[in-house]
């Protein structure tokens, strides 16, 4: 894949942005504020989700290998 496609493909899907949420309708001062809260929200978004997911994928890891060591241990125990 060359860049000129992969500029290309980038500005259709800003094109698509633009048709699916009627930007292309609003004045240049009324985009700014509309990226500006729709980049603000995504970015809280991802930062919420990374600062969630880093603290509940320790515990649960550790409750899942805790069940999986305790059901290998029942079987083993129960082999003997």
């Amino acid at each position: 894949m060359d860049v000129r496609s992969t500029k290309n493909y980038v500005f259709w899907l800003f094109c698509q942005f633009e048709l699916i949420t009627c930007s292309y309708l609003m004045e240049p001062w009324e985009k700014v504020l509309f990226y500006s809260f729709n980049l603000g929200m995504v970015a809280m978004v991802l930062y919420t989700t990374y600062a969630c997911v880093a603290a509940h994928a320790g515990p649960a890891l550790q409750l899942l290998w805790h069940c999986l060591g305790s059901q290998q241990d029942n079987a083993m125990s129960a082999v003997k």
